[in-house]
């Protein structure tokens, strides 16, 4: 019933459609939901130790018989220097003050570690179905042992170009992220945000340039976005902040309840989180720092003298400081279980693609 059934084939899930990897905002349990409802479920692995990837993969693999795929980042990590980081704690100096943090505590550093040795040994050893890369992809030595271990390998592009590098290297479907899309930009042949391409325009000039299956992601949440994607040259659909409000998300009561009051307007991308360009529910630092600041230094260390602000703040009900990483169509997210909500995604979308056939 599907127009395009590359995805389904590919991957041998139900439905045409990818759970976004959402680091920090979910873990097996969403995953397993999303698998148990016909969904591609995606475990973000950039914030977790290889020894968690493998607890929490065993976990899946308990629970449900459907492929896993593992997400990486695979960025090149920036050093620090004194200048940068002097610079960044001057500019939240008065939060601190405020919350009565000393600025002179130590800080554990933000843990966004990109793939390496020690997780390709994991992926050798768990062989999930699929590994999905975000930011580019590994070095060909490391790429060539995910794909000798059997794995499918996908990854995002923000623009042709990007889309066009990565079918070159061999992987086997591209993710058309929209500039609608929550979370991290996945650009890495470029820096320029503002050229970012929307869904709309990104996903059939992609879906032109390459053989692979393209899944558009970004600003789609309901039946209705299914269907466009679909109608723009797209195999399938990657979801993520659709899935945010479902009880097996690991938000706080805070991040839900900001989630439920946003509306279409209430992202904007940023950098003042972690360093990096990511579209979020706009916060209270966002406001007064950015959400675009030449102070941020550069990814992941923005967020390491974050953390103290955001227990702080959290602990008083607040999101002041939390990234709360959500795309445009936040506001047509549901408080249904993941698992129902990846039917009713589905149906709805064969609906709506039945309707305009007719």
């Amino acid at each position: 019933m599907w127009p395009d059934r590359r995805l389904i084939d590919l991957f041998k899930t139900e439905f045409p459609i990818v759970l976004a990897p959402m680091a920090g905002a979910m873990d097996a349990e969403m995953v397993i939901a999303a698998a148990q409802g016909g969904a591609l479920g995606s475990l973000p692995c950039a914030m977790i130790s290889a020894e968690k990837a493998r607890e929490q993969v065993g976990l899946i693999r308990q629970r449900v018989k459907a492929p896993v795929n593992m997400n990486f980042f695979c960025h090149t990590p920036a050093e620090l220097t004194a200048e940068a980081e002097a610079r960044w704690k001057q500019r939240l100096a008065s939060y601190y003050t405020e919350h009565g943090l000393d600025p002179a505590a130590p800080i554990a550093a933000a843990n966004r570690a990109p793939f390496d040795a020690a997780f390709c040994e994991v992926v050798e050893e768990l062989k999930p179905e699929v590994v999905s890369f975000h930011f580019g992809l590994p070095e060909q030595a490391l790429l060539k042992r995910v794909k000798a271990a059997g794995c499918l390998v996908i990854s995002s592009a923000t623009t042709v170009k990007e889309a066009v590098w990565l079918e070159e290297r061999g992987v086997d479907a591209v993710i058309a992220q929209g500039a609608e899309a929550g979370g991290h930009r996945g650009m890495f042949l470029t820096d320029r945000i503002a050229e970012q391409p929307g869904t709309f325009a990104l996903v059939p000039q992609v879906a032109d340039a390459v053989k692979v299956p393209v899944i558009a992601a970004g600003g789609i949440a309901d039946g209705r976005g299914i269907a466009a994607a679909f109608a723009l040259g797209a195999s399938g659909v990657q979801i993520g902040s659709a899935y945010l409000r479902c009880p097996e998300s690991r938000l706080s009561a805070g991040g839900r309840n900001a989630l439920a009051e946003a509306r279409d307007d209430s992202t904007v991308i940023t950098n003042v989180m972690t360093g990096r360009p990511a579209r979020g529910v706009q916060n209270r630092l966002m406001r007064e720092a950015g959400p675009v600041s030449p102070d941020a230094p550069p990814f992941p260390h923005a967020a390491t003298a974050l953390g103290p602000l955001k227990a702080a703040a959290e602990k008083q009900g607040r999101v002041d400081f939390t990234n709360l990483w959500a795309g445009q169509a936040v506001a047509l997210g549901r408080e249904v279980p993941a698992a129902e909500l990846t039917r009713d995604l589905a149906k709805s979308a064969l609906a709506r693609l039945k309707a305009l056939a007719g």
